[in-house]
């Protein structure tokens, strides 16, 4: 049998972390379960384990992202790794490097594992492709396609917080049209059966055909909040707060930004999610952001221990 999915090896096992569309249920909760495992490390007094003791993780951002870069960071230094975080948005396109120049030149010096984030959708899986036997590469984030790793952490924080999938209604609110992590959102809530899923957003923030991905679609907060589990905030970019998309940016939290109000539609023990950085009094009042069902800075320690558990399923593999 031709294996078609490029993040699995010829044994079905987990080679790169590129998306999560088409991963099966059972690689994500290997990723789940072994995250469990890690969270304990962040509470101890030595904060490391020597699982990729020796081998060396290239931190590549082709677009800025301190939140994230800082938490793939931690984590392999966690696991003992030697990290390197390059610039590459400034240093090597600025001399006219291509993507894989740049990536073969570093290959050279023995890399073990690419952490990729770029502006671009596909260029993690251009660069798994072309990549030598035994590096692997994780996406973290390109252009409008995906960000698995903040799928999967907030994955972990849903089971964390409700338990099981099988019983839950979640909402997603906010800019789904250019949200790459609405799209790994998505994909792994129906892999692991959560049996209804809303996204809730003005018609020019859907992509069209949104209800192929096997969701509910809502314009209105107030019907799409009632009888939800778990409430999936966005981060709407400033660019997309003035011109084609919005009036602006108080029309938006007045229509679709989270307040205490709002969120009395959903169920009493909701959970409140956000995948960073927020922008408050845009997509979330700060009352609701701060209070007692928000589940955000959860979500920020539970990235590390995700983050560490993908880089471990990966290094253990054999290609």
């Amino acid at each position: 049998m031709i294996n078609r999915n490029p993040q699995l090896n010829k044994h079905r096992k987990l080679q790169h972390l590129l998306t999560t569309e088409e991963l099966p249920a059972a690689i994500l909760l290997q990723i789940l379960n072994t995250a469990e495992t890690f969270v304990g490390v962040t509470e101890r007094d030595v904060k490391k384990v020597p699982l990729l003791r020796g081998k060396s993780i290239f931190n590549l951002f082709f677009e800025p992202s301190t939140r994230t870069r800082t938490t793939f960071e931690i984590a392999a230094k966690r696991l003992s790794a030697d990290v390197f975080n390059l610039n590459i948005a400034v240093s090597a396109q600025s001399k006219g490097e291509t993507l894989l120049d740049t990536v073969n030149n570093l290959a050279a010096m023995d890399a073990d594992m690419f952490v990729v984030r770029h502006a671009q959708s596909g260029a993690a899986h251009l660069i798994a492709k072309h990549a030598r036997p035994g590096i692997h590469v994780i996406n973290a984030g390109d252009g409008r396609h995906a960000h698995p790793t903040q799928a999967l952490l907030d994955m972990f924080t849903i089971r964390r917080f409700k338990h099981e999938f099988h019983n839950l209604r979640v909402a997603i609110i906010g800019d789904i049209l250019h949200s790459r992590v609405a799209r790994s959102q998505i994909h792994a809530l129906t892999t692991l059966g959560v049996p209804e899923v809303r996204v809730i957003a003005p018609k020019t923030l859907l992509p069209n055909n949104v209800e192929r991905l096997g969701v509910r679609v809502f314009h209105d907060m107030n019907s799409g909040l009632e009888n939800i589990d778990v409430l999936m905030m966005l981060r709407l970019q400033k660019e997309r707060m003035q011109g084609a998309y919005l009036p602006s940016s108080e029309e938006y939290f007045k229509n679709y930004g989270l307040t205490p109000e709002k969120l009395s539609m959903a169920r009493p023990d909701a959970i409140v999610m956000h995948p960073g950085p927020m922008n408050r009094g845009v997509e979330i009042d700060s009352a609701v952001a701060d209070g007692g069902q928000s589940v955000i800075l959860p979500q920020v320690t539970f990235g590390i221990a995700i983050r560490m558990a993908v880089m471990s399923i990966l290094a253990g593999q054999q290609v």
